[in-house]
Parts: C-alpha cells; structure tokens; sequence
C-alpha cells in the first residue's frame, strides 16, 4: 500500500489534508511537532485525530524546542501579543509579515518532514498551506513548495535515484469555505481540531487564526463544532 506522511498539526487545514490523503488511497503516517508554541494544546488535537484514523501507532510528535528559545513570533515569544485582526485574505504579493510567522517553521517541518517519509517508504507529503484564505506567511506559497520539492529531489536517495517525494499541497487554492466543504464531504472530525492561536480549552473567536476558520465555517453555510469564547 502506498505511504504518505502528514504534516499534522492537529488544526482544520491539516487534518483536512488527513482526509485527503486518506481518499486517495495512502496509508497514513501523520508527524507532529512540539516547538514551543503558545497554543500547544494542539498537540493533543493531533493525537486525537490520528486516534480518528486509526493510525495512534504511526504518529509521531518531534521535539523542536529551540524555536521558542529563538523567539521572533508571538506563537513563541510571550512578550509578543497575538493581534486580534480581521479575517480578509492577503494578496498574493507578499507585503508586511504578521508577528504570527514562526521563522522557517514549515521549512523545517518538511525537512524532517522528509528524512520521515524516506525512512518509512513513503512517496508523499501532505501539508495543508494556503494561498487564499491565509495570514500572509511566505512559507504558504506555492512558490516556496516548489522550491523544497526540487531540493527534496537532489537531496535524498529516492530522488537520486528518480522516485522523488512529492509535496501534496490539496488546499493551496481553496478558499477557507472551501476547504471546510471538502472536509464535511470527506467526513473530516473537526470536533477534534482547534485553530486558536491563544492555547485555550475555548477558542478566543478574535486572532487571525479564529476569524479565519469562522469566516469558512460561516461561508461555508454550515456551524462549527468547536467551543468559542465570544
């Protein structure tokens, strides 16, 4: 059976990718990571979605601590605050970064990401970035993805050998309402998940992070089934 690893955060773009992954047939190999952020609670999240899919014994959680100790993002800097913004997408051309951008947190995440899949045997990568409806991070753009795929290719055996990891990226042209769509059709549980930037047992309903999933849920005609604050 055909493997994939998924980059899980245990949030409502990854765990959609779950279900993606899923349908096409993959067996799944879900890899979290522990890198000091406020809103760690997701951790349990992740675990509990793997649980969903029946795949407790493959996930993986990986400690990268030293973001925190690098600071640089309100996600990891407790000096930083968390804004309370509105939910309107950023254009494409990259303007000014939010204090949310972890610094090279998804380069590092499809890095170790990788050395994952190519130990297991896996042929894919699922990550659930976001081109549309997202929080301006430059580490979400297909621009980027394709440039870690060519590096993936020169830098691992399988690609040597020509049978490189591709790098699944199902939601990167999906609005927020979109991918809410696709998980309800996929019957993706997310009762499970939390997007919440603050760490709390009850969404805060105000960061970027919020107002975003709101805005999909609500555009989407359908409620969401997480716990909100306001």
């Amino acid at each position: 059976m055909k493997k994939a690893v998924i980059i899980l955060s245990g949030g409502l773009d990854s765990t959609t990718c779950m279900g993606y992954a899923k349908e096409a047939g993959y067996e799944l190999y879900p890899i979290t990571f522990n890198y000091g952020q406020r809103h760690i609670m997701e951790l349990n999240n992740a675990r509990a979605v793997a649980e969903f899919y029946g795949v407790s014994d493959r996930f993986k959680i990986i400690e990268l601590g030293f973001l925190r100790d690098f600071g640089g993002s309100a996600l990891t800097d407790d000096t930083i605050d968390v804004p309370k913004m509105g939910a309107d997408p950023v254009p494409d051309e990259v303007g000014e970064i939010p204090v949310t951008y972890v610094p090279g947190r998804n380069l590092l995440f499809l890095s170790i990401a990788t050395s994952f899949a190519e130990s297991v045997g896996a042929e894919a990568i699922y990550i659930g970035v976001n081109a549309l409806d997202y929080s301006g991070y430059p580490d979400c753009r297909p621009e980027f993805i394709a440039k870690v795929e060519e590096v993936i290719a020169i830098a691992t055996k399988v690609g040597v050998e020509g049978k490189p990891i591709s790098i699944e990226t199902p939601l990167i042209h999906l609005t927020k309402a979109g991918i809410v769509a696709e998980g309800m059709r996929m019957g993706v549980p997310y009762n499970l998940t939390t997007s919440c930037y603050n760490g709390e047992p009850e969404a805060c309903g105000e960061c970027d992070s919020c107002r975003l999933r709101l805005k999909g849920f609500a555009e989407a005609g359908t409620t969401d089934p997480i716990p909100y604050k306001s």
